[in-house]
């Protein structure tokens, strides 16, 4: 019996790696980008009955895991609140250097709200340079401005 996301999420990533499968090749399956389709795998989006069930089916998981899949998921949850994955650590370092600095910029192009990450789309690309290759990524999030009531 299944009690947890979490378990569903380890059982994706153990059957992506036993039977080779890259995240661009789910996101076939479930006709969204890499990006929301590794987020939904990893238990961070809930996916459609027909999405579930295509996962389930490219991945060999059994009904009960293709439930779990439907549901909303709790978001944003980290094993810890300064993570300790170098590569995600640096996600957060980034924020920390560069937040105020991208709140300010916001603010004074759009005024006082936030950029959603409910109405959002991101595209990670690698880009080639003789220097080492870059991690391109492109974040887009609609702005909401706060309301006055």
């Amino acid at each position: 019996m299944i009690t947890d996301r979490t378990q569903v999420t380890a059982m994706i990533q153990s059957a992506k790696i036993t039977k080779g499968i890259k995240w661009s090749e789910i996101a076939e399956v479930i006709g969204q980008s890499k990006e929301w389709s590794t987020a939904a795998c990893l238990g961070q989006m809930a996916m459609t009955k027909e999405q579930a069930e295509g996962v389930g089916a490219l991945l060999g998981l059994r009904d009960e895991a293709v439930a779990w899949l439907q549901i909303a998921p709790y978001k944003g949850s980290l094993p810890t609140e300064v993570p300790t994955d170098p590569l995600i650590y640096r996600w957060y370092e980034l924020v920390n250097v560069y937040g105020t600095t991208l709140k300010e910029l916001i603010h004074e192009e759009f005024g006082d709200g936030i950029m959603s990450a409910i109405d959002f789309s991101m595209d990670l690309q690698r880009e080639e340079d003789p220097k080492g290759d870059r991690v391109h990524v492109v974040m887009s999030g609609k702005f909401l401005p706060y309301k006055m009531y």
